[in-house]
């Protein structure tokens, strides 16, 4: 089923709502406040020192397809975090971005000291044969050629086939019972027999037994992470019945729809959630936070640039979905042997990466990992950036 219609501004997420003018601002349907409005106008006249931009910052730049708001800010910015106070943006606005397309124009705009980002218009003065642009609100399906925050086919997956369970539920779910012809392994296509309360749920996600998420530190459970197996579709109810003389159990029937991995006897089922459509904006946390890295998806022991890990903090430690997180390695050990006597030494913590939190749970969250400057392990800390 295609995503309703919705009405957005053709602005960027992070444009000030003081560049927009007051009757595309009063079209828009959004949750702003008086207040907020100010706030975001105040920020936008400040902008962000010049010594924050990048050594290489264009004057203007054209947005292509593939792009994204986080390389962009990156174009601009050392910090790319940081990216609401060059746009002039404040967090309620930021939860309601709007949206960027390919060809449209970004200006830098230098004065006094600050810089702050523009689309570039007629009034912008911007060059001879660059595109101009002026802002309007247009009606438009989600899926509409914009540009995302982050590149959202390396998280679109995790949001239905990848979960951190706050308790053991999967160990009391349906399950598979069964196969034709005492099969091992079902593929795509094929039947197979289950039993257990499918709670009215015909979309069903298939899950190996799940398996606990321990914290590095106080090894506690943070949550119980299953492989995702597959999906499948609940084709006839079990029942309960007479044969003869005996009652007997006439287990349910499910189609398997899809498999990642060889689904079988044992796989525990589960609901497929609603389809949700969120806008992943990156941000500073709203405070300060540490925590250490939980675990590697699929199993790994290491991770690198674009992988997926589940960090030791979740709704509970204040994580929000676009938290952007920075990740150190500890400095090693060593010793001093230039002198009379030698000297054990702890090397400075380093820098090693980048994080961008897109699903929280109670206490862990999935984090991508967005840089990498060396292999990311469980253990390994992050902070805010």
């Amino acid at each position: 089923m295609p995503l309703p219609t919705i009405r957005r501004a053709t602005l960027p997420a992070c444009l000030a709502l003081a560049f927009i003018p007051a009757t595309v601002v009063q079209a828009a349907t959004y949750p702003v406040t008086p207040q907020q409005r100010a706030t975001a106008e105040q920020v936008a006249k400040v902008g962000v020192a010049e010594s924050e931009l990048a050594p290489d910052a264009p004057d203007t730049y054209t947005i292509k397809r593939g792009d994204t708001l986080w390389d962009i800010s990156k174009i601009f910015l050392r910090s790319p975090w940081r990216w609401p106070e060059l746009w002039g943006m404040n967090k309620a606005e930021i939860a309601n971005p709007h949206l960027i397309y390919p060809g449209q124009v970004l200006m830098l705009v230098r004065r006094d000291g600050r810089a702050q980002l523009q689309l570039a218009t007629a009034q912008t003065g911007a060059q001879p044969g660059v595109v101009k642009l002026s802002p309007s609100v247009r009606s438009s399906p989600a899926d509409n050629g914009a540009i995302p925050p982050i590149p959202l086919e390396l998280i679109q997956p995790f949001l239905t086939q990848a979960v951190v369970f706050d308790t053991d539920v999967l160990s009391k779910a349906p399950r598979i019972v069964a196969t034709p012809e005492s099969r091992t392994v079902l593929g795509k296509g094929d039947i197979a027999y289950a039993s257990g309360d499918f709670g009215g749920a015909s979309d069903l996600r298939l899950f190996r037994e799940a398996k606990p998420i321990l914290d590095p530190s106080t090894h506690q459970v943070l949550g119980y992470e299953a492989a995702y197996v597959g999906a499948a579709d609940l084709i006839r109810e079990g029942e309960s019945r007479k044969d003869g003389r005996d009652d007997v159990v006439v287990p349910a029937t499910i189609k398997i729809r899809s498999v990642r991995l060889e689904a079988g006897v044992g796989d525990r089922i589960a609901p497929m959630p609603a389809q949700e459509f969120i806008h992943y904006v990156p941000h500073a946390p709203a405070q300060p936070i540490s925590g250490q890295i939980a675990s590697v998806y699929g199993e790994s022991i290491r991770a690198g640039q674009n992988n997926v890990v589940v960090i030791n903090r979740g709704a509970d430690e204040g994580m929000e979905r676009g938290d952007v997180l920075a990740l150190w390695k500890d400095g090693r050990r060593a010793v001093d042997t230039t002198g009379e006597h030698k000297v054990d030494l702890k090397l400075p913590d380093e820098r090693s990466g980048m994080l961008f939190v897109f699903q929280v749970y109670k206490h862990a969250s999935y984090a991508l990992i967005l840089s990498a400057y060396d292999a990311i392990e469980i253990g390994d800390r992050f902070t805010q950036p």
